[in-house]
């Protein structure tokens, strides 16, 4: 029997996600939004690609939740982007209402799913999703690291003109302006990036990746990054999907790992068939244990705004 995926959201992201999942033959996929028509539309379009790919995925644009039931790994995508004049308590409580809705009907359909969160404020939503839910924390997982730490990677194989395949970064914290970096463990077929670039040009490239989002979002003027986030979630996916055991920068909950109780932040996770199946400690520098406690923070400061 074939896996099952459902994508709620049919946006870019969510929609591109699908397009991924199909052409790897991943799973099944279920598309589901409120708009009528347009999962359905974009779902068709992508059955009528397996063909062309020669993948056997079936794909399924719908409205209604019992389409989705006894899928094996939900991706949630729904929420709004922040709009012009909209401030950041706005936002939050809108997408915490959507969250709210999506996860209570996923849950009656899907009560042994694993959720992976990709809907911002990424960190904020994974923690609403993980309290709505009644999940274990294994089966909770924000996807935030995997995309911010290839933004790192395509950085740094441009710097070095080498294969982004030689090229490994870590990325921790909350997905955002306060994200973590790591260049001491960022490597280049195994030689930290430290050995082999100034001080200055990491910080430069660190700074690139933690304003990643921002910089497409300037380029596209209406509208976010979507090929990567949604690459990112299937990578994630796969990883379920295979047992892969594959260690991944994920948003977690955290029971006092790195000094942090009761919170999503990003931190390096074994990803398998059950979800999280090890949450993977790293020594860190005093400097580093700073940056990532103030990135918890301001996860912190958001769930504070919707009561989670």
């Amino acid at each position: 029997m074939r896996h099952k995926v459902t994508i709620v959201g049919s946006g870019n992201v969510g929609a591109t996600a699908a397009h991924w999942i199909a052409s790897k033959e991943l799973a099944d996929v279920v598309l589901i939004d409120i708009v009528e028509g347009v999962p359905q539309g974009k779902g068709l379009d992508l059955l009528e690609a397996m063909p062309i790919e020669k993948r056997d995925s079936a794909i399924l644009g719908t409205n209604d939740y019992a389409d989705t039931a006894n899928s094996d790994i939900v991706v949630i995508t729904a929420g709004i982007p922040r709009k012009p004049g909209m401030s950041r308590d706005d936002l939050l409580n809108t997408n915490h209402k959507i969250m709210n809705d999506v996860v209570g009907k996923i849950v009656h359909h899907s009560p042994n799913c694993i959720l992976i969160i990709v809907s911002n404020p990424l960190d904020a939503m994974a923690q609403a999703a993980y309290k709505m839910s009644g999940f274990p924390r294994e089966r909770v997982i924000g996807m935030a690291g995997v995309l911010d730490s290839a933004r790192f990677r395509t950085f740094i194989a441009q710097e070095l003109k080498v294969s982004v395949e030689n090229v490994t970064a870590f990325v921790l914290g909350g997905h955002g302006d306060t994200m973590v970096p790591l260049p001491r463990y960022s490597t280049v077929a195994g030689i930290p990036i430290t050995e082999l670039m100034d001080q200055a040009t990491v910080e430069r490239i660190v700074q690139r990746t933690r304003d990643g989002g921002a910089e497409i979002v300037k380029h596209l003027k209406t509208g976010s990054a979507y090929y990567a986030p949604s690459a990112a979630a299937t990578e994630m996916v796969e990883a379920i999907l295979k047992d892969k055991k594959k260690i991944l920068p994920c948003a977690a909950y955290l029971n006092g790992e790195y000094g942090i109780h009761g919170l999503f932040v990003g931190v390096p996770v074994k990803l398998g068939a059950k979800g999280i199946e090890q949450i993977i400690e790293i020594k860190l520098t005093p400097e580093e244990k700073t940056a990532l406690d103030k990135s918890a923070a301001a996860v912190m400061e958001l769930i504070a705004v919707i009561n989670v």
